[in-house]
């Protein structure tokens, strides 16, 4: 795979310069296009090894762009507060935005091939990291990310005679790095999975291009090129769709069973039962976010329902039983302008918290299957995609030790009514009622259907949903604070068996 990267490219100096300015020219042009007709955002990784050029050739395409739009990060050694979340946390919160070039070093695949080269991990794990980068990848193209994957390449002796004349030259002698050396004794090993890394994660979508890196003339030329023709024909196909995705038998029509068919609404608690039970499970969930073993746990809790079901008062109810320094309300709604510059799960990453920690979603990354599928603010194929997306999701959050807690609060038509009613009636409610409350209200069927769909695909072995009868407010609330507590015993039981 890297063998035409080792054959001595090299580009004279008349002929660079020659060129330079017209590269310049259309990748300023091409740059600007994208930002202001487009929107789309730009990713680009660099990896390979050390010593092949990579910060040389990133100083000068912020030399020949305009640099106010291009976004340079460097994830080295990962931080206190980033080993406290999921892995790919770190990656998510400094995506750019649309419109905008973010430039990655050290990047999820520099982590991973790091990792196996020192046998931090072994082939299997490095084959899940693979797929996870795949994913993630697949997932920020069908968004209308456009990634370039660069390896900077250079043969053991092109290194070697690079790193020498670095250490000889009193003027550059600083930009050899303890990395550096310590690459020099494990080129053989780094090739090795690299080469198995790109082999497997090079993709139509997010394919690599490996960059001979001895002449600089020839990588800055080849590089820019690159970039130019991708950003092109970006600007020539427009913001491509993905087809819809056959993923299996959705419900077709809306008089099928569902799952909330099977669900008693008629069940309650009396008041003294209720309060009984509430302040049981209260005490019971504030001795569990207290307990040492947090500090090996977050927990998230998602909170979904009909409208009017009582998911507000459900969550003071959790929050009454917690210090507020340990706990996060996260209200979803329309995304904002910067929201909408992003994926649709990056601010929902941004929110998650660290362990010890417990972060509650009041509605969630849920809404691309229900409020966004059913008001058509999304396509089919995004909506379709979004439950593998989401699965994945969770996945991830789970494996870094998130305990996940789903609920979706479920009512009939005329409880709802009755609450519709009673809350225009009540001064102090009358806030809680809006025009979209009652024009979804319309649409009870297509949302029946949708929360069908949505818990048939997402309901899994590591993140079910709990399905809560809440025409009796009291019920629910105790279920609610019942559940929270069983997933976080049953989550420190789990600790004890490893």
């Amino acid at each position: 795979m890297f063998e035409s990267a080792e054959i001595g490219h090299a580009i004279d100096d008349d002929t660079y310069e020659a060129q330079v300015p017209a590269l310049r020219e259309a990748l300023l042009e091409a740059q600007y296009d994208l930002h202001e007709q487009a929107g789309r955002q730009i990713i680009v990784l660099i990896n390979g090894i050390e010593g092949a050029g990579k910060g040389e050739t990133v100083k000068l395409l912020n030399e020949w762009m305009d640099p106010r739009l291009i976004e340079v990060r460097t994830f080295d050694q990962q931080t206190d507060e980033e080993l406290a979340h999921p892995p790919a946390w770190r990656y998510w919160r400094q995506l750019p935005a649309k419109g905008r070039m973010g430039i990655f070093f050290g990047n999820w695949y520099s982590q991973m091939i790091q990792d196996r080269v020192h046998g931090r991990f072994k082939d299997a794990v490095l084959d899940q990291a693979i797929g996870g980068a795949e994913r993630l990848e697949k997932m920020l193209c069908d968004e209308g990310a456009l990634i370039f994957k660069f390896w900077f390449h250079l043969s053991r002796k092109q290194m070697k005679r690079r790193l020498k004349s670095l250490k000889d030259d009193p003027l550059h002698s600083w930009r050899i790095s303890p990395l550096d050396w310590q690459q020099s004794r494990t080129y053989d090993k780094f090739v090795r999975f690299g080469e198995r890394v790109l082999r497997r994660t090079s993709r139509e979508y997010a394919p690599w291009h490996v960059i001979e890196g001895a002449d600089a003339n020839y990588r800055s030329l080849t590089v820019g090129r690159l970039l130019l023709e991708g950003m092109q024909a970006a600007l020539s196909n427009g913001k491509t769709r993905p087809q819809a995705l056959s993923i299996g038998p959705l419900g077709t029509s809306q008089d099928e069973l569902t799952l909330l068919d099977s669900l008693d609404l008629s069940q309650r608690l009396e008041k003294d039962d209720y309060e009984q039970a509430l302040i049981a499970e209260q005490a019971r969930l504030s001795g569990n976010m207290r307990d040492k073993r947090m500090k090996r746990h977050a927990l998230v809790a998602v909170f979904e329902g009909n409208d009017a079901a009582g998911k507000g008062g459900a969550i003071r109810r959790v929050a009454a039983a917690l210090d507020p320094r340990h706990y996060n309300i996260v209200p979803i709604a329309a995304p904002t302008q910067d929201e909408r510059a992003q994926p649709y799960l990056w601010r929902f990453w941004r929110q998650i918290p660290p362990r010890g920690k417990f972060t509650i979603f009041d509605r969630s990354w849920y809404g691309r299957v229900l409020v966004e599928r059913v008001e058509g603010f999304c396509s089919e194929s995004d909506w379709l995609r979004a439950y593998g997306e989401i699965n994945d999701f969770e996945e991830q959050l789970t494996d870094a030790g998130i305990v996940l807690v789903k609920f979706w609060l479920a009512i009939d038509e005329q409880t709802q009514l009755q609450r519709f009613e009673e809350r225009q009636e009540i001064p102090f409610k009358r806030y809680k009622i809006t025009d979209d409350d009652w024009r979804n209200r319309d649409k009870w069927p297509l949302y029946r259907q949708a929360v069908g769909d949505m818990v048939d695909r997402t309901s899994s072995q590591i993140a079910p949903w709990t399905l809560v009868e809440a025409n009796d407010k009291r019920w629910a609330r105790v279920k609610v604070l019942r559940t929270l507590n069983e997933a976080l015993e049953a989550a420190f039981a789990r600790d004890k068996k490893k």
